[in-house]
């Protein structure tokens, strides 16, 4: 068992505990946080297991098994919205101007979405039964606008809606961390029960069909999750985080995530995850600070993690592919079904490590090779576990 985190944060490096404004370090001096890396893959495991679910891959036993486990799978997407919130305050550079802070998430993100954008739009023209983009569509995709507008939210590749968030995350960031910066622990606290309260009171209205659009995919309506997240990290920098241990806040983190079937499908689900998320979060980051015990550190499971962006964007091509061969929603029997989804999984995650290499990693080091000098430092999100949002279809 782990010690408290309370305890733990009163050695916490960042930060002295009492201390109310602001400790920015260099962010070459953050520590890293592997477990958050680690923590990343697992939910975008979550998300693949909901599309084998959604496919329909298995009948009778099995599908009822896979539903049990992989049905609220779409919480993963909470699950990296509150994760970018917190990887991105952590890792902020004291003297970032926005450009430059937007020029290494655009750097981060793109270069895999045009290439599975373009993959996408290869589909469309070349295998049978796949809907083709109006030209409002393909433009909104690459821009990464397609979330704010119902029609458009899962053309060519669904799971980017989920970036189109992250891009008005991005947007407003700058903004955030000033904001955060300027408030001591208290006006955190009072804003981090704000973003619950909101995530409570929109899931309420949403199942309640106030509106006729639906929050899920409204990246306005995803913005409480993400400043949760950036309100724990502050916490955490600023020695002032209280929350439970690792395994305490992994149990609550699963106790919701198994709660979620008794919610209106949908962003009520959120509700349900939203405690959890925001607690495992920094008592993984307090762990590896510490040096406490943690799972999610190993090395094969951190670079899995590495792999899940590139992983995420792909692996719904694949299965949607796959439907040329299998059809729609086969129902196989339980060895047909494993056999089917570990060589879907093994495709994906092969497909994943081509782009993380050959797209993800040099087209980063590329785009910002001119401004940085020899003595710069890498995007420090890259090590914290920070990664774009998993997604439903």
């Amino acid at each position: 068992m782990t010690t408290a985190t309370t305890r733990a944060l009163r050695t916490t490096p960042p930060a002295r505990t009492g201390d109310t404004t602001a400790r920015d370090s260099p962010a070459g001096a953050m520590p890293s946080l592997p477990s958050l890396t680690g923590l990343r893959w697992m939910a975008a495991l979550l998300v693949f297991g909901l599309h084998v679910n959604n496919f329909g891959y298995f009948s009778g036993t099995g599908g009822r098994l896979v539903s049990w486990g992989f049905g609220a799978g779409a919480t993963g997407v909470s699950f990296f919205f509150v994760l970018s919130g917190f990887v991105l305050t952590w890792s902020a550079r004291p003297r970032d101007r926005a450009l430059a802070f937007w020029r290494r998430r655009i750097a981060r993100i793109y270069p895999v979405h045009l290439v599975t954008l373009a993959v996408a739009l290869a589909m469309t023209y070349t295998l049978a039964h796949q809907p083709r983009p109006t030209p409002k569509q393909a433009v909104s995709n690459v821009l990464l606008l397609h979330s704010w507008w119902r029609p458009w939210w899962q053309t060519l590749n669904p799971v980017s809606w989920s970036l189109a968030c992250e891009a008005f995350f991005y947007a407003a960031f700058p903004l955030l961390i000033l904001l955060l910066r300027r408030l001591g622990a208290r006006g955190s606290v009072a804003l981090g029960a704000l973003s619950v309260t909101a995530v409570v009171v929109l899931a309420w209205a949403d199942a309640h069909h106030w509106w006729a659009y639906e929050l899920y995919s409204f990246p306005a309506a995803r913005l409480p999750e993400f400043v949760l997240g950036a309100v724990t990290a502050r916490l955490v920098l600023l020695g002032r985080w209280r929350g439970p241990g690792l395994e305490a806040s992994l149990a609550l983190a699963i106790i919701g995530y198994f709660l979620v079937p008794q919610v209106t499908p949908g962003y009520s689900a959120t509700v349900c995850t939203i405690a959890g998320f925001a607690l495992l979060i920094p008592a993984a980051a307090v762990a590896d600070v510490q040096g406490l015990p943690s799972l999610w550190r190993r090395r094969r499971l951190v670079r899995l993690g590495e792999l899940s962006f590139a992983f995420y964007m792909i692996h719904l091509l694949v299965l949607r592919s796959a439907t040329q061969l299998l059809g729609t929603k086969p129902h196989f029997g339980l060895l047909a079904g494993l056999a089917v989804t570990t060589t879907a999984f093994a495709v994906s995650l092969g497909l994943s490590w081509i782009l993380y290499e050959a797209v993800e990693r040099p087209a980063r080091r590329l785009l910002l090779r001119r401004r940085r000098s020899p003595a710069s430092q890498p995007d420090p999100a890259e090590a914290q576990g920070e990664a774009p949002a998993a997604a439903r279809d």
